[in-house]
């Protein structure tokens, strides 16, 4: 579990085919000083598994379906990544429930700068549109953020907005995206349950389950 407040920006060293997946070596100093084998890191919102490291890099295991769903099948050696370790017990909860299962990816289509914030507007997938709300929870690339905007319910394009402070440019890879980059989306756990919840509930009476 993880709350979406990034500890670092890391940095893809090698990509290694591994089966019809990829083994990936970030370098990332603080979450590799003390990593161990086994442990979850998100990596820009994916949560993976390290299988080695060093003093200043981790290696990690990224099979087929996430490279297939998650932006991060796009990566290539220098791509810089948002990095977090899973959230100790006991800790504050800085940002929001974050699992690191991607629900899908967005692309930006806007970029407004301001004196004091920047301004992202990413499409949002149809299927993801009603679990984000204005003022609600979503992460981009693992970055627990507020949305300040979303398309109207008929709109024929679905997309949201988010404000970023100096900290969030300055401190995660979104103060470098630009118009067209791919990013993960992972919608509110919260959403994502009360829609399951409907779903039942619209069901026929004794309808398959």
């Amino acid at each position: 579990m993880f709350t979406g407040i990034i500890e670092e920006i890391g940095e893809i060293l090698a990509i290694t085919p591994a089966g019809d997946g990829w083994r990936l070596t970030v370098r990332a100093p603080k979450a590799a000083s003390d990593a161990v084998h086994g442990e979850s890191i998100a990596v820009s919102g994916v949560c993976l598994t390290v299988v080695g490291s060093t003093a200043d890099t981790f290696d990690t295991d990224v099979m087929k379906q996430t490279l297939d769903v998650a932006a991060i099948g796009g990566a290539a050696v220098g791509t810089r990544v948002n990095i977090e370790k899973a959230m100790p017990v006991g800790a504050r909860l800085g940002g929001h429930i974050v699992q690191g299962h991607v629900d899908g990816t967005g692309t930006v289509v806007e970029v407004r700068p301001g004196d004091q914030w920047s301004v992202l507007r990413v499409s949002l997938p149809a299927d993801l549109a009603p679990l984000v709300v204005d003022k609600g929870s979503i992460a981009v690339d693992g970055t627990s953020l507020t949305v300040s905007a979303v398309s109207q319910a008929d709109a024929p394009d679905a997309w949201f907005e988010v404000s970023l402070i100096p900290e969030t440019l300055a401190a995660t890879t979104l103060g470098a995206r630009a118009v067209g980059d791919r990013v993960n989306l992972e919608t509110d756990i919260l959403a994502r349950h009360v829609e399951r919840l409907l779903a039942f509930r619209a069901a026929p009476e004794g309808g398959s389950r």
